[in-house]
């Protein structure tokens, strides 16, 4: 696969996923942006508080965040210089993933953690494409292209109620 995957794991869990588990994640999610840059950084609990609070207000770890990467073209914050046509810069973004927050909702999901860090990975990149839930009909088509893309690796409806 030739996108280029910077994983950096700065949590102190043990079972984060390898490099290959997450590049097998990204796979279907960017079919169509095969030279795509991503950087993933796995971080604990207070470091995703403090992402959380810094860039969306909210109190708390959260299991993803995503921040897309930003070109500015134009306006006051444009590249002090100007670049050739030519160059084709493909950084998607960053996603910052909390691994004690993925295994614990796994656990209370009833789900494995191989298949929840699967359907983060692929919802923290929908996000990057700028796919977003915060309303019914945004949230149907992003759970919509989450289980399709799921499914192709393997993977339940992480929407469906799993407890046994």
């Amino acid at each position: 696969m030739p996108v280029e995957l910077y994983l950096e794991n700065a949590s102190s869990v043990e079972t984060v996923p390898s490099q290959a588990d997450f590049e097998r994640w990204l796979e279907p999610a960017l079919q169509d942006h095969p030279d795509a840059i991503l950087n993933i950084r796995i971080v604990d609990a207070d470091e995703s508080a403090e992402l959380n609070w810094q860039y969306r207000r909210k109190q708390g770890p959260t299991n993803v965040l995503s921040f897309p990467a930003a070109m500015p073209d134009e306006g006051p914050d444009a590249w002090p210089v100007d670049l050739p046509e030519e160059v084709d810069l493909p950084l998607l973004g960053d996603l910052a993933i909390c691994a004690p927050l993925v295994e614990s909702e796994a656990a209370a999901q009833h789900k494995s953690a191989e298949a929840h860090w699967a359907h983060l990975v692929i919802h923290g990149t929908l996000h990057l494409f700028g796919y977003d839930h915060q309303e019914d009909a945004e949230a149907e088509v992003m759970e919509g292209l989450e289980i399709e893309l799921l499914a192709t690796l393997g993977y339940a409806n992480p929407y469906a109620d799993s407890r046994p």
